[in-house]
């Protein structure tokens, strides 16, 4: 036990002896380090004064140097105010004896216009002087002449002032006169010159209207399948389009004959697809003309649309578009009435730009002075005050309106419009070749003949062909039996024999088929 306490008392003593030691090695490196750095500090404020020295002397430096290049600018901003100051005293100075030799040349004027005005006044007391002496020796003179006369100043005054009033009234009826009668002369001049101008400005190509057209095929081999098994193609062609159609000995070659020109061009379009398709039977063809028909109707508003852009008209009415597009297909007189509007247009446009009217609007009335000739229903009014009241209808001026009702005289022409558009659309039809009289009224007379089926109940369609010489009939199976079939055609026939006058004669075709039609589902 003596042993262990001995060893513990050891252990303990030998710890608080290295303890000891370790605090006094401690204290020593502390020591040290506390010196090196106090060594180090005043070497540091050492360098930190060396340099804290040349950056204050650089300072001052640039200070002196920032000073004097300050005092040089103000030396010379007092300079410059110096100068102008020199200047403005200088100015003021040239100003002054401006002003002194002004104020001089002043008094002078003044000193001369003071003369002048006493001078003025002495010539004006003598004028008046002699005007009162001038005014005597007047009345003595009036004196005499009234003794002289017998009549008093007033009562020769007004002598005098009669006969002038008389002679002044016959040389202004002779100038007046002198004036109306070269009035005249140069209006019929100018009148000839603007119109000579304006034909030779427009030239048109004159074509007449046929009511035939021409479709050409690769081979004889296809009229076969036109014609198709004991002519049921070509019976079904001619009763959807109402277009005669002549298959002869001509060589690659059908003729197709209708004085219709749109049911003329819906039959040689849909002949041409057909052809092309190689199908060609009755239900075929039926689809491809009704698609044919639409197209068309498509058409005839590009070629409004087309018309109006090339013109350069804007704001048509879309329903008036679609109308001078189907003048494309309408003729007068043997003149296709497109062509002729677009040239009455274009003359209407040279006409008044020649007068100083408003060339647009003169353009404008040119085009739209036939859209009565267009009519989607027959009209017992003419044609001018039908499309007068077209345009009113769809929102044309009153200028337009006149001119389209007034160029046949119908109505009182109220613009001076009216009468451009009469003489333009005279110029059009008047052109050598350009109408043909005789065309015009044998198509009103199938359009008569057309029309007189039409009138009967039952029937469907009718159309004149054969130039007229027949008139085929399609009639409701439902509504028109048979028998009523052969009495229909005796009345109608009956009816065009006393209402109309042609050359010739007419047969009269009633068509009655019968369909049945079944759908599968």
């Amino acid at each position: 036990m003596e042993d262990s306490l001995l060893i513990v008392i050891t252990t303990v003593a030998g710890i608080i002896i290295g303890f000891i030691i370790a605090k006094i090695i401690e204290k020593s490196n502390v020591s040290n380090l506390i010196k090196n750095a106090k060594k180090e500090a005043s070497s540091i404020l050492k360098d930190a004064a060396h340099e804290a020295e040349s950056i204050k002397k650089e300072k001052i430096l640039q200070a002196k140097e920032r000073f004097i290049e300050m005092k040089a600018e103000h030396e010379n901003v007092i300079l410059s105010k110096d100068k102008k100051i020199a200047e403005a005293e200088k100015r003021t100075k040239d100003k002054e004896s401006q002003v002194s030799n002004e104020l001089a040349k002043s008094k002078k004027l003044n000193q001369d216009l003071e003369a002048k005005l006493e001078e003025y006044n002495q010539r004006v007391e003598a004028f008046e002087k002699k005007q009162q002496e001038v005014d005597k020796l007047n009345r003595l003179q009036i004196e005499k002449l009234e003794n002289i006369s017998g009549l008093s100043a007033e009562e020769a005054k007004a002598e005098l002032v009669e006969n002038l009033k008389a002679e002044a009234k016959s040389d202004a009826m002779s100038f007046i006169q002198m004036t109306i009668e070269e009035a005249k002369m140069t209006a019929q001049q100018d009148a000839r010159k603007i119109i000579i101008n304006t034909i030779q400005r427009v030239g048109t190509e004159e074509a007449v209207e046929n009511c035939v057209s021409v479709f050409n095929i690769e081979s004889d081999d296809v009229k076969g399948r036109i014609i198709g098994r004991e002519g049921r193609n070509i019976r079904a062609f001619e009763a959807a389009t109402g277009v005669e159609v002549i298959i002869d000995d001509t060589p690659d070659a059908i003729i197709l004959s209708c004085f219709d020109p749109v049911r003329r061009e819906i039959a040689r379009l849909s002949l041409h697809k057909l052809v092309t398709d190689g199908r060609i039977h009755p239900a075929r063809i039926e689809e491809v003309v009704e698609k044919t028909r639409t197209q068309i109707e498509t058409e005839i508003v590009e070629v409004g649309k087309r018309t109006v852009i090339d013109l350069g008209i804007h704001g048509l009415h879309p329903e008036l578009i679609k109308i001078v597009g189907r003048m494309k297909y309408r003729s007068s007189y043997g003149q296709n009435l497109l062509q002729h509007s677009r040239e009455v247009a274009n003359l209407c446009g040279i006409m008044a730009a020649e007068l100083g009217l408003n060339s647009k609007l003169a353009k404008r009335a040119g085009l739209l002075h036939d859209i009565g000739k267009v009519p989607d229903t027959e009209s017992e009014l003419p044609h001018a005050i039908l499309g007068m009241e077209w345009a009113k209808k769809y929102g044309e001026k009153e200028e337009v309106c006149n001119a389209i009702g007034a160029h046949h005289d119908e109505i009182e022409m109220t613009t001076l419009m009216s009468p451009i558009i009469q003489v333009c659309d005279a110029i059009s039809g008047a052109r050598p070749g350009a109408r043909r009289q005789v065309l015009d009224s044998y198509i009103q007379r199938l359009n008569d003949l057309e029309k007189i089926a039409q009138g009967f109940g039952g029937v469907k369609n009718a159309y004149a062909i054969q130039a007229g010489r027949e008139l085929r009939v399609i009639v409701d199976c439902e509504k028109v039996s048979d028998d009523k079939a052969s009495t229909l055609s005796f009345e109608i026939s009956q009816k065009i024999q006393t209402e109309m006058t042609y050359p010739g004669q007419v047969k009269v075709t009633v068509i009655r088929e019968t369909r049945a039609v079944n759908i599968a589902k």
